[in-house]
């Protein structure tokens, strides 16, 4: 049988869930908004301490990727996502939850040939096609400069 452009996507539209925009874009931006918040106030609280700028961000940042980790390690992230959707792809915390879950999904294969072997299974396109891509904006930011 042979199916046309239209009848699959006709098929398509009958059987996939409906989108909640509505209710997902919001939420959404709250959430990630909220994580946001979390780090400036991590970063004030540092401050107040007599931390430098620089000092107090990196703590904000070790805590927060701890966090994350330990979410992703308690099933509490994955729950956060199902509701928060790209909320929580905030780039700190997305990336520390890519790595710690594909660690967590390949541990039973041992330390070697599955945590060592798959942790940057996800986060590696990222960090690869991310340094290649601020490589290439240096150089053209460089020449036009």
């Amino acid at each position: 049988m042979k199916v046309s452009r239209e009848l699959y996507s006709d098929m398509q539209n009958q059987v996939a869930p409906k989108s909640k925009s509505y209710k997902n874009i919001p939420l959404a931006f709250v959430i990630g908004g909220l994580i946001c918040v979390i780090g400036q106030l991590l970063i004030s609280m540092f401050m107040s301490f007599d931390f430098e700028q620089k000092e107090a961000s990196a703590w904000a940042s070790i805590i927060l990727v701890g966090a994350s980790a330990l979410f992703t390690g308690l099933g509490l992230y994955e729950k956060i996502a199902k509701h928060a959707g790209a909320g929580t792809l905030v780039p700190i915390t997305g990336f520390a939850n890519s790595i710690s879950s594909s660690a967590l999904e390949f541990k039973s294969e041992g330390f070697i040939l599955g945590v060592g072997a798959k942790i940057f299974t996800i986060a590696g396109p990222v960090i690869l096609y991310g340094t290649t891509a601020s490589i290439i904006f240096g150089l053209i930011y460089y020449f036009i400069r």
